[in-house]
């Protein structure tokens, strides 16, 4: 899978993935043209519908019945020296909180169990584990 990103007016940013476009903006406060979500917001939206699918996909293998599926989420940043254990007090830690319902019929077993495996989902894995990211910078000249 193969994602392009180009820049825009302003800070506006078009991300293409599969043939379709999604724009990706800061507010005009901050630069941009409020033409989109900022990137924090794509992000915690990843995360989200990679949580909803996840239990979406689950609760139907299982044959659970459950109806709807709704995740509120918000990210911050808190300094490390907020935080116990820390051993950097210069690192802020990024903090995002998931809310998840679900409407169903279902016990209180089938929830800790959909707790468990939103936890599971792809996106949370990844944001949880370790991410290595291989930047590579090339300068082009413009076109005359």
């Amino acid at each position: 899978m193969s994602v392009v990103v180009e820049s825009g007016d302003g800070l506006r940013q078009e991300i293409t993935v599969r043939g379709m476009t999604v724009v990706a903006d800061e507010p005009m406060d901050l630069g941009g043209t409020d033409a989109g979500p900022n990137p924090y917001d794509l992000l915690l939206g990843a995360l989200g519908s990679c949580t909803s699918m996840t239990l979406l996909l689950y609760a139907r293998r299982k044959q659970w019945p459950v109806e709807h599926v709704r995740v509120e989420l918000d990210h911050s940043r808190v300094h490390v020296k907020d935080c116990e254990n820390s051993e950097n007090t210069d690192v802020k830690l990024d903090y995002f909180r998931n809310r998840i319902t679900v409407t169903g019929d279902l016990s209180e077993e089938q929830r800790v169990k959909l707790e468990e495996i939103a936890r599971k989902c792809p996106v949370h894995r990844t944001l949880t584990g370790i991410i290595r990211i291989d930047d590579q910078l090339r300068i082009v000249p413009p076109t005359p």
